[in-house]
């Protein structure tokens, strides 16, 4: 049976965040080409939803469908309250009191101050539109808020960044459903990228680099191919033509992490793949994807989603075919 997912519209709602959910989800289907997601779309009556636009959207369900979701996303939508509550009221609290136990609960950028009026971000990771993490963080002093990455999985309540960071959400929320092949391939229908390197960190103010500036776009390309060696940040800066220091700098305000975090990602990416759709050994996955032992796969696997190696191939292992790397 496909997932469903239920979004909610709001009045006021952002148009752009609205279909961002019916697009990736709607996207993702099995190898039989059978749709692994339901979408419905609804408002908390059932009657066309005034968007921030100048324009309506009619849809064809109230909330009680919520009663259904097994992830419910919560677009945007322009607010101007005086206090916390405001941004849940009496409506929208039995709206989403109606989600079953165990389903999951999204937001996208301001959204998460929905959450947070419910309680249901108290004491957790979150994240919100980097520009409003400050005052999010003042409303809400119990959430940990994080304004530097793109979104935070925190289970069955998840959090996305500013507008297009719903995209890496959902995305983030097809590959933890059902593999890295399957978010791949809906990223490629959609023509965005899989993931986005970095966090809302580059997005931030900053002067606009000169075209003629050398970036470290072909070093990174480079390295993706080295990720079974240790390399090492001169290694980085001789292949960029720049020192250390300059490297360094420039990266980060690319990508939004230094070197060393970011090749630490690309290799856990790597480990991932190789788990969903080959039968290496573990000890191999470990020194093809540059962490050399497998208690140093495990370790930085388990920092990065939570599971061993092995339980992580177990959950993919039914829904791939695998196939052998061969021995070079």
């Amino acid at each position: 049976m496909a997932h469903r997912v239920v979004v909610l519209a709001l009045a006021g709602v952002y148009p752009f965040e609205l279909s961002i959910a019916a697009r990736i989800f709607g996207t993702a289907t099995g190898a039989d080409g059978v749709p692994l997601y339901a979408v419905t779309t609804c408002s908390l009556d059932g009657a066309p939803v005034p968007t921030s636009y100048d324009f309506t959207i009619t849809v064809q369900h109230a909330a009680d469908v919520i009663d259904t979701a097994d992830t419910l996303v919560l677009p945007p939508f322009v607010c101007a309250p005086t206090g916390p509550r405001d941004w849940l009221p009496a409506q929208l609290a039995a709206a989403l009191g109606r989600l079953r136990p165990g389903a999951r609960i999204v937001s996208i950028c301001t959204a998460s101050y929905v959450l947070a009026a419910a309680g249901l971000l108290d004491g957790r990771p979150a994240t919100t539109h980097w520009n409003d993490a400050e005052h999010f963080q003042r409303t809400f002093p119990t959430v940990k808020v994080d304004p530097s990455v793109l979104f935070v999985d925190d289970g069955e309540v998840l959090t996305a960044a500013g507008v297009a960071s719903g995209i890496d959400l959902c995305l983030h929320l097809v590959r933890r459903d059902h593999g890295s092949d399957v978010a791949n391939r809906v990223a490629r229908l959609c023509v965005v990228p899989p993931w986005r390197e970095g966090g809302q960190a580059q997005f931030i103010d900053r002067p606009v680099p000169e075209p003629a500036t050398a970036t470290t776009a072909a070093t990174r390309q480079w390295a993706l191919g080295q990720l079974h060696r240790p390399i090492s940040l001169a290694e980085l800066s001789k292949h960029a033509r720049m020192s250390v220091r300059t490297f360094s700098r420039r990266f980060r305000e690319e990508v939004g992490m230094t070197p060393g975090q970011w090749l630490t990602r690309q290799r856990v990416e790597h480990a991932r793949r190789l788990l969903e759709t080959t039968d290496l050994p573990i000890d191999r996955v470990a020194a093809e994807a540059g962490f050399g032992t497998a208690a140093s796969l495990r370790q930085h696997l388990a920092d990065a989603i939570g599971v061993p190696p092995l339980a992580y191939r177990h959950t993919f292992r039914a829904a791939s075919t695998p196939t052998t790397v061969p021995t070079p």
